[in-house]
């Protein structure tokens, strides 16, 4: 994976592929997108509101009761159709100072058994600790928690550091955690931005020669840009968690965390049974949402959802000296040790029919609720912009997903007033909508309904 090559003797044409060393195939890339036509009306019903940018969402195990999380550092306890003033967790003290929306309390997760270990996991965006460069902007902290024997606070100095990892850059921190059907937890990281394209301090070089480096695709330097698995119930030595042994770079050349690579932001992510779902936020042009699986390399910074990216101005020089096709610059499908890339299910563009369509991907869940039939079996998810959409699983495996745009039938109109910034599952298998203006107090719960009844 991180094998490097290089370029020698261009003073005639050359065959571009042998460029590389090892067992790269390469191919005439041409930007695919899933198809997107417009889906049913869905209503939405606000269920909670006067947070500032709601990001997280849980189900507590008190009378008709979830938890919210607030990345400005705040989870509260909603129960009974109010929401308590005292927070049930406050991290604002261990927070950076920041003015990046990237930052802060990005991830919540209960534990699997939560009812009975009351152990819960928060992701927050540090200031530089012991081992993050000097240069580096902040330290990723994942920690765990312990809530108090009645489910409505946090037990007092129960904080247990889970994982630290140095942020070279301020943007590119993903956020998402979340428990697999294996007990594991899955921690997704982001290339960890410091200069465009995944490139820059604190980003390792790549395993060809036409690309300027990345995290996303390296398994051996860090662990960014990358889906991580670890077991938080156990310890090895003194890591305060266990590696899974069937982890796919166990024994390997690697970082035993790695479950997964190739990734930009990987901002958030869910299971629907065995299959994890995950939102990568693309550059500049295109958006995706991954179906990942043990070991994959879903392409980051090779492409950017189906657009071949880093390379594409090199290759493009190249196809004019080599006569091959300048429509499309020449793109790897596999890396130098032959391994695939993986495309994702959906892919959508920033922009449709000359009007601005997307801007970031919000990761959501396969519908298995009972209020909304129209959406059954169907991947919801949607866009920071405030748009809502639904993904119907294509007939054979590798063919691109389709995609609906859902409207809605309240106040809304077509989108939600203000961003888009995460979704929530309750036990019933219903979806809830996260939103925020950016202004204190406005942030505000949704739950999807059907727009028939």
């Amino acid at each position: 994976m991180k094998r490097r090559t290089f370029l020698a003797g261009l003073s005639a044409p050359v065959c571009l592929a042998g460029l590389l060393n090892g067992r790269t195939r390469w191919e005439a890339h041409r930007p695919e997108t899933s198809r997107i036509e417009t889906g049913p009306v869905v209503a939405t019903e606000t269920v909670a509101e006067g947070f500032d940018q709601p990001i997280g969402f849980a189900t507590a195990p008190v009378p008709s009761g979830y938890y919210v999380a607030d990345k400005t550092g705040r989870v509260y306890l909603h129960e009974a159709g109010a929401t308590r003033e005292e927070p049930f967790l406050d991290v604002r003290d261990r927070l950076m100072e920041s003015t990046s929306w990237e930052q802060g309390l990005i991830g919540f997760e209960l534990h699997p058994e939560f009812a009975d270990t009351r152990r819960f996991y928060v992701r927050y965006s540090a200031p530089r600790r012991p081992g993050t460069p000097a240069d580096y902007d902040h330290t990723f902290v994942l920690s765990e928690f312990t809530a108090t024997a009645d489910y409505r606070g946090t037990v007092p100095d129960s904080e247990r550091t889970i994982l630290e990892i140095p942020q070279p850059g301020r943007n590119h921190n993903a956020g998402a955690i979340a428990f697999g059907p294996d007990g594991y937890l899955y921690v997704a990281t982001g290339d960890g931005k410091h200069g465009n394209g995944d490139q820059g301090r604190g980003h390792a070089t790549d395993w060809y020669a036409l690309n300027g480096g990345g995290n996303g695709q390296d398994v051996t330097e860090n662990l960014l840009g990358s889906i991580l698995r670890i077991d938080v119930d156990a310890r090895d030595d003194e890591e305060p968690y266990a590696i899974p042994p069937d982890n796919p770079l166990v024994g390997r050349d690697g970082l035993d965390e790695q479950y997964a690579w190739g990734f930009r932001n990987p901002y958030r992510m869910s299971f629907d049974g065995d299959d994890l779902y995950v939102g990568d936020v693309g550059q500049d042009q295109f958006e995706e949402i991954n179906l990942v699986r043990r070991g994959g390399n879903y392409g980051w910074n090779v492409r950017e959802g189906t657009r071949c990216y880093s390379n594409r101005r090199s290759v493009h020089a190249l196809s004019r000296l080599t006569g091959g096709d300048r429509s499309y610059p020449y793109c790897p499908r596999t890396t130098a040790d032959g391994e695939p890339l993986v495309d994702p299910i959906v892919c959508y563009p920033h922009h449709r029919d000359g009007r601005s369509f997307g801007s970031a991907v919000i990761a959501g869940y396969r519908y298995r609720g009972d209020d909304v039939p129209a959406l059954d079996g169907t991947y919801v998810f949607g866009d920071v912009v405030g748009s809502l959409f639904a993904a119907t699983p294509a007939d054979r495996d590798g063919e691109m997903w389709s995609m609906e745009t859902l409207r809605l039938s309240s106040d809304e109109g077509e989108a939600f007033e203000g961003a888009l910034l995460a979704f929530g599952r309750d036990d019933a298998g219903e979806l809830y909508a996260l939103t925020s203006q950016f202004a204190p107090g406005t942030g505000a719960v949704h739950r999807l309904r059907s727009a028939e009844r």
